[in-house]
């Protein structure tokens, strides 16, 4: 029976693909060419066409100003990357099975495909499994979620799904198609991108689901295998590794200028070799304004890093950065009065030596309590003080560097725990253009696991390549081919830069299996904060710099003066000056005379100025890349636990 492409593909069921379709009748019956998404494509009446994936393309959004049961007005389109985080109103309709629910709702192993529902009615179970009997409807979703992520897991097949506006990432480039000041809800309605293959064309051709023909489904009376088979790099990543190498001809290609995206081509031949899952080291580049560029670096890259300082927002991401191979040395950025005389009040240019955490008892509203300390050596300057900063202290610090070693990659992720921050001090030579050495600074965030396929041209197997299989939107056709060599040529080494969505996707997927470090310690609400002051990021390149100036001339001097006096100094300057590729000794502690410089340096009138002027211009000290999408979505959701905690501590003081 004939039906709409419309209907047709929102009632789809992705595993029922492939299908063939016999074009029926509507506005292109006569065999009228259209082009779409740079393909020209030819459909007319009694045109067989195979449909082998469709995804949402754009969506329709209904308006309504108040909420969601009034009534619906304009219409808008919306694209995917619309800016803004929403939230999903449960659908009031109910599923009259399980059977439906698996059917309809996206379900798949991150958090975005665990539905939730409840039974109107009493469910019996009979060797844990949920019999087909009563009503089920879709519980109340807390979460917030981007377009893209809604249009991929939260609109159910043949159902629209209503959400409402929850926060604004940023604003629009183009006219804004929603009202001023939007508070209200949205119908969204998807609209389909189908991809398909036609009988005499080794391309792929896409169509929208709006389009208006009518289909017919033909595909238990027509021979499915006289079409072109297309396989997406995930399809091809299935296969069993025993299938491996393999010829096939580029159906559909990536776009790119680099290699080897610019050699993939529709109609060039390529020998894929084998799959395999691969590591790469997340980076993002070091900056105060957005948006930063964001890399994958493989293992291979032979270039050399060398450090560049951390910075730090809390005593607790003090505790988080330490480590056993080394003592960390900061100085402190912002000032920082502690409501407790048992611990220490930090003033700007105070410089430290993390050491651990422990816990300490202070005197709260007249009542000893213990809470969580890091405890610190204060670099004063001829001796060192112990002191005890708050878990919870809100400052800033800066790391002092006193390590000049370059590090290949392996090295850093081998001997120090990221994020960690580097500066490319020799790029890497194989790579034609090196864009790592270009780039200021780089915040080494994490190392990830990726599936990737190891291609070479079959024409002229010179090189290979890894190309991702989860970032890369290429579909191939396989070949019955001989592969002329089983063994792949030389690999070249690629460092991928990728998109700020796909950043944030390879960060989410990867800390799944990670479990977050515990907040940190509240601070005691009945203190109210102070006044704090901060010195500018200038000022603490110019203490770093400075710093390290003196500490060579100081050697100059007392190596030639033979002052026995300054033996810490004489070490640690000698130390300084020494081939960087020499070992130092990364637990001896910073010298007395550069904590004076950096505390003399960050005391000045200058510095003062400075800070005033860094306040007014609202600088922001962060050493992590935030995402975000997961800031709004973290501060949307702790904000019941935080209330709930507050209460639960109340009624424990009652």
């Amino acid at each position: 029976m004939a039906c709409t492409l419309e209907k047709f593909i929102h009632s789809l069921d992705p595993r029922a693909l492939p299908r063939v379709l016999q074009i029926q009748s509507g506005i292109y019956f006569q065999g009228s060419i259209y082009e779409m998404f740079g393909n020209e494509c030819c459909l007319s009446t009694g045109e067989v066409i195979k449909v082998t994936g469709f995804k949402i393309n754009k969506l329709i959004a209904s308006i309504c100003e108040n909420n969601e049961d009034s009534q619906f007005s304009a219409k808008v389109e919306l694209p995917l990357n619309f800016p803004g985080l929403y939230k999903v109103v449960a659908d009031k309709t109910p599923y009259i099975s399980i059977e439906e629910i698996t059917r309809k709702v996206a379900i798949g192993s991150t958090r975005f495909g665990h539905p939730c529902f409840y039974s109107s009615e009493d469910i019996k179970l009979a060797n844990l499994t949920i019999k087909q009997e009563g009503t089920f409807y879709e519980c109340e979703d807390d979460q917030i979620y981007t377009l893209k992520e809604i249009a991929e897991w939260k609109i159910p097949r043949c159902r629209n799904r209503i959400v409402k506006l929850s926060n604004t990432l940023h604003s629009w480039d183009s006219s804004n198609p929603l009202p001023d000041n939007f508070d209200g809800c949205l119908i969204l309605t998807p609209v389909y991108e189908v991809q398909a293959v036609m009988k005499f064309r080794k391309d792929i051709v896409h169509i929208l689901s709006d389009l208006d023909v009518e289909v017919k489904d033909i595909t238990d009376c027509y021979d499915i295998s006289s079409f072109l088979q297309p396989l997406s790099l995930e399809d091809v990543f299935e296969r069993t590794t025993m299938e491996f190498p393999m010829v096939a001809e580029v159906m559909e290609g990536p776009l790119g200028r680099q290699k080897p995206y610019n050699l993939l081509h529709i109609g060039k031949e390529i020998v894929i070799y084998k799959k395999y899952q691969a590591t790469r080291v997340l980076a993002s580049e070091i900056r105060s304004d957005s948006p930063k560029r964001h890399f994958l670096i493989p293992m291979t890259y032979k270039g050399k890093f060398k450090r560049r300082p951390r910075e730090f927002p809390t005593a607790y991401d003090l505790e988080i950065a330490r480590s056993e191979r080394e003592q960390l040395h900061v100085v402190a950025t912002k000032a920082f009065d502690s409501p407790h005389a048992e611990l220490f009040s930090v003033s700007v240019g105070d410089q430290f030596l993390v050491q651990q955490r422990q816990t300490s008892e202070v005197l709260y509203e007249g009542r000893k309590k213990v809470i969580d300390v890091l405890a610190c050596e204060q670099i004063l300057s001829d001796t060192y003080k112990e002191v005890l900063l708050p878990m919870y202290m809100e400052g800033g610090f800066v790391e002092v560097i006193h390590d000049k070693k370059q590090y290949q990659l392996s090295e850093i992720c081998k001997e120090f725990r990221l994020p960690f921050n580097v500066k490319v001090s020799v790029r890497d030579l194989s790579i034609k253009e090196d864009v790592l050495a270009a780039v200021p600074g780089l915040q080494l965030e994490e190392e990830i696991t990726d599936s990737y396929l190891l291609i070479s041209s079959a024409s002229s197997p010179v090189e290979s390549w890894e190309i991702p299989v989860y970032r890369l939107n290429m579909s191939v056709h396989l070949l019955s081919k001989d592969v002329q060599a089983v063994l792949p040529p030389m690999t070249k080494t690629t460092v991928e830069e990728i998109s700020e969505e796909e950043y944030y996707m390879v960060r989410r997927f990867e800390n799944q299996t990670l479990h977050p470090p515990p907040r940190p310690p509240k601070k005691p609400a009945a203190l109210a904060p102070k006044p704090v002051s901060t010195v500018s990021k200038q000022v603490i390149s110019d203490v770093l710099q400075a710093t390290k100036n003196f500490c060579v001339d100081t050697t100059k001097k007392s190596c030639a003066n033979q002052a026995a006096d300054v033996s810490e100094l004489q070490v640690s300057c000698q130390n300084d000056l020494v081939h960087h590729d020499n070992v130092k000794d990364m637990t001896e502690k910073p010298t007395l005379v550069e904590a004076a410089v950096i505390k003399g340096l960050t005391n000045n009138p200058l510095g003062k100025w400075e800070s005033e002027k860094e306040q007014e211009e609202e600088h922001n000290y962060e050493y992590v890349d935030e995402n975000v999408i997961e800031n709004i979505r973290k501060v949307f959701q702790d904000t019941t636990t935080r209330n709930k905690d507050i209460l639960s501590e109340d009624r424990r003081d009652i």
